[in-house]
């Protein structure tokens, strides 16, 4: 019996420990979650800072309510100064058409209000968002020849305001503009071009307020992942300079600039090839014969077509620019010469049928004269008649005509000395002879009008050729 109430006391004992171990265990774990909500560290002593303090307002921080925000930083004193830095996140388009481009861009302002002070014994900065921008001051820059421009606002404004215990502040928006970019499309395709976007104050005149670069060029920065697929950016710089308005005065102006060549590739396949292979198709119509009318015509108009669907293709896209562009130059020139190919058929075909019907004149004429000297020469001498008589069909008079003749006595002919039987034969022989070269001389002449129309595919398949590849010699090493 002694035994178990000792047991008993022993457990009781036991158990009476235990209840009071869990119970110090729970206020601790309860004491360090009410001090994690009220911003107190697990464990360890650290100093408080009243800027991450919940008891004070922001407010009453920063003595918003004790200061006229309306006016600039030091007002009536010196300019104040801001200092800009530009993160390019991306470069979204570049329009040949309405001559523009589309930029993203992180856009941060430096300068110090000593209005926004406050103590701190960490020197520790306070971050906000963009409803605290609406009560104080921050500069009124804007960009010059901007077309359209937004701050981002999802899912809430894309604004940053960082205010240090000194009365520095950053100020930081994220802002997609579109800005014009006067372009130079002379020597379009194989052009570069250099766009600027431009940062000026609106109302704050070179005496209010000072517009730099906060750290020269190196204030400009750009993602490494930028790309178009026209262009090519080649560098990004930055410059400032004073711009002058006639009524208001000076003003500080900071200049974005970039300069971005174009890739040639798509327009070597789009517009040059085809064009090319154009003339070039032109150029079988030489080798076609001369009388295949249908194939050499329809094959001259087909690539006339097709170049002006080329050329009408490529002004589709492209401003009404007053001046001549080098892809103009080569489509121009590339058309002049399927349409003298086709000229050339004409003068061809034009030349054929005048040699044609010089010919059939020519076999109509001989024609003739082969039947006259037939009829000269089956026709008998009727000198001496008083009448013409009818010969018969076999060559002979009539009885009457025969007895008309009755009266007449033949008398014998006189003959010609040697001499004058002599001259006559030469000159007969000399009479052939001429008649014979003349007739030579003529075949030839015939015989080479002929050759004409052979000879101008024959030049002309050495002749376009030829000239299409000077040209274009002398087009790639000027424009390239």
């Amino acid at each position: 019996m002694p035994y178990i109430t000792f047991l008993f006391l022993l457990f009781c004992l036991i158990l009476i420990g235990e209840c009071r171990k869990h119970k110090s265990r729970k206020r601790r774990w309860s004491g360090a979650v009410e001090s994690y909500k009220h911003g107190a560290p697990l464990t360890g002593k650290r100093m408080v800072d009243n800027t991450k303090s919940r008891k004070l307002k922001t407010d009453n921080l920063l003595r918003v309510d004790d200061h006229d925000f309306t006016m600039r930083p030091a007002f009536a004193g010196p300019a104040v100064p801001v200092g800009v830095d530009v993160q390019v996140e991306s470069l979204d388009s570049i329009s040949e058409v309405d001559m523009d481009f589309t930029m993203t861009l992180y856009l941060r302002h430096y300068w110090k209000d000593e209005r926004l002070s406050f103590p701190s014994t960490t020197n520790k900065s306070m971050t906000f968002d963009g409803r605290l921008v609406k009560k104080i001051w921050v500069p009124d820059v804007f960009f010059v020849h901007s077309k359209r421009s937004f701050i981002h606002d999802t899912t809430t404004e894309n604004i940053m305001l960082r205010v240090f215990p000194d009365g520095h502040v950053l100020y930081s928006l994220r802002v997609t503009v579109t800005a014009a970019c006067n372009m130079d499309f002379s020597r379009f395709p194989l052009d570069s071009q250099t766009c600027t976007l431009e940062l000026e104050s609106y109302a704050y005149t070179d005496e209010d307020l000072m517009l730099y670069w906060k750290s020269g060029d190196e204030s400009l920065s750009t993602d490494d992942r930028i790309s178009l697929s026209q262009f090519l950016i080649q560098k990004f710089h930055t410059t400032s300079r004073l711009a002058f308005y006639s009524s208001t005065g000076w003003y500080n102006r900071l200049y974005i600039n970039f300069t971005l060549r174009r890739h040639i590739f798509f327009f070597l396949l789009q517009t040059y090839f085809p064009a090319t292979l154009m003339v070039m198709l032109s150029w079988v119509s030489f080798w076609i014969d001369r009388r295949a009318v249908p194939a050499r015509v329809s094959l001259g108009i087909t690539t006339v077509l097709t170049m002006s669907t080329i050329i009408t293709g490529v002004n589709a896209s492209m401003p009404r620019v007053s001046y001549i562009k080098a892809v103009d130059i080569y489509l121009w020139v590339s058309f002049v010469f399927v349409f003298l190919s086709v000229l050339e058929y004409a003068a061809v075909n034009y030349l054929t049928t005048l040699r044609d019907g010089k010919d059939r004149k020519l076999r109509e004429k001989a024609r003739e004269q082969s039947l006259g000297l037939a009829r000269e020469q089956s026709l008998p001498c009727t000198c001496g008649m008083s009448h013409t008589g009818t010969m018969m069909a076999d060559g002979t008079y009539s009885e009457s005509d025969t007895n008309s003749l009755a009266g007449y006595t033949r008398a014998p002919a006189p003959e010609d000395p040697p001499e004058k039987q002599e001259r006559m034969v030469v000159h007969i022989s000399l009479d052939n002879e001429s008649t014979a070269a003349t007739k030579k001389k003529t075949g030839f002449r015939s015989f080479s009008f002929m050759q004409n129309t052979h000879a101008i595919d024959t030049y002309s398949r050495m002749i376009f050729p030829g000239s299409y590849i000077i040209f274009n010699l002398i087009y790639w090493s000027v424009y390239c």
